[in-house]
């Protein structure tokens, strides 16, 4: 009898042994919520002013948007709708149609250049929340009159999926206009044509960079990190917004999930992604936004059954070890990030000071899939 109460103790200490061994080595949803509050109050309170609209500044505020969706907490909103406000509701400001262009540009002209678009993705977000015409009369009025022109090629550069497919997805739920889809398809199919290299499974940054014209100092393929982590995150957002009854989701899925098994497959083992993903002896070392829009991007495909679980948990702990501390800096900066820029630079330094809105945007995406994720 003492033989079998000592075994029993024993299996109860053994079990209960690995369940703190267990929960040592996984996140809680709290801890998880409580690295979003310090990263989000590190980067507002050290960036109190609103300035434009521009994309750098809007990519911080779709991630901001998704903590407030989680968290509930009312500074986040309020912090997004003073920007929103502070830009009328606008992306570039020209009114007049006759002037406006899609080439690269910053000046108010370049109304239809994705770079000023993304800005309408928070505005949406921000008219679900309170739907009142105004948030997004200056988005419609702009979408809409890009697609009643006979162009598709808007996209010509990897980052433009990110800046304006979540823009077309909200609109298209938000309104039921059926020509969002559609021109959805049409602008992709161009990009696709420049841009997608069928057997990698992953976009060039744009069309100067496609091999064999282009290729790193190895001779190797040169997938830019940021640019196919704004490519994997814009086709998880197009799926929040898809309806599962639409002939193209399938379409979205299976590029989305072709995406991930080569972005997977690139993870060096220390858990972020090179700049240069197939050759990280080009420019070795971590770099934070595009591993946080990655892991943003895997971790929403097994919250939402789209990946799965068991293939994908080795990417998402390795990860999320590298985001929550390596980049992740004490006082709540999130480092390792990459300056504004199109491709893997050789010599450029990038370090634990290196830190950027659009990473911090990425980083909070990340880390709100990833609360859902273990509250699981």
């Amino acid at each position: 009898m003492k033989m079998k109460s000592a075994s029993f103790t024993f299996i109860i200490f053994a079990l209960l042994f690995m369940s703190c061994a267990v929960k040592k080595n996984l996140r809680t949803s709290e801890e998880v919520i409580d690295i979003i509050h310090r990263v989000n109050r590190y980067w507002q309170t050290n960036n109190p002013q609103h300035g434009n609209a521009f994309w750098h500044r809007a990519a911080y505020h779709t991630g901001n948007m998704e903590a407030c969706a989680l968290t509930k907490k009312p500074e986040y909103l309020a912090f997004s709708e003073a920007w929103a406000e502070y830009n009328q509701w606008k992306g570039a400001t020209s009114d007049d149609t006759l002037q406006w262009c899609y080439s690269y540009g910053e000046r108010p002209e370049h109304v239809l250049f994705g770079d000023w678009q993304t800005c309408f993705q928070v505005y949406a977000d921000l008219y679900n929340i309170e739907p009142v015409d105004y948030k997004i009369a200056r988005a419609r009025g702009v979408m809409e009159y890009q697609m009643s022109t006979p162009n598709n090629d808007y996209w010509w550069w990897a980052d433009g999926l990110y800046m304006v497919m979540p823009v077309m997805t909200r609109l298209y739920k938000i309104t039921g206009n059926g020509l969002y889809p559609k021109k959805l398809r049409e602008y992709l199919a161009y990009a696709d044509s420049i841009m997608y290299d069928e057997e990698a499974g992953l976009y060039y940054r744009d069309a100067n960079f496609v091999y064999p014209k282009h290729k790193t100092a190895n001779g190797i393929k040169d997938f830019w990190a940021r640019g196919d982590g704004w490519v994997l995150a814009a086709f998880a957002r197009v799926l929040q917004d898809f309806p599962a009854s639409h002939k193209d989701r399938s379409f979205y899925v299976e590029r989305f999930q072709t995406m991930a098994k080569a972005v997977a497959d690139c993870q060096q083992t220390d858990g972020y992604w090179t700049r240069s993903m197939l050759d990280p002896d080009f420019v070795p070392g971590p770099e934070t936004s595009g591993t946080a829009f990655f892991t943003y991007g895997i971790i929403w495909g097994v919250n939402n059954g789209l990946l799965d679980k068991k293939e994908y948990k080795p990417v998402i702990d390795k990860a999320w070890e590298y985001l929550s501390t390596v980049a992740l800096q004490e006082d709540g900066k999130v480092g390792y990030v990459q300056p504004v820029g199109a491709n893997a630079i050789r010599g450029q330094v990038v370090d634990a000071n290196s830190q950027a809105d659009f990473g911090v945007g990425a980083f909070l995406l990340a880390a709100c899939e990833m609360a859902r994720y273990v509250s699981k």
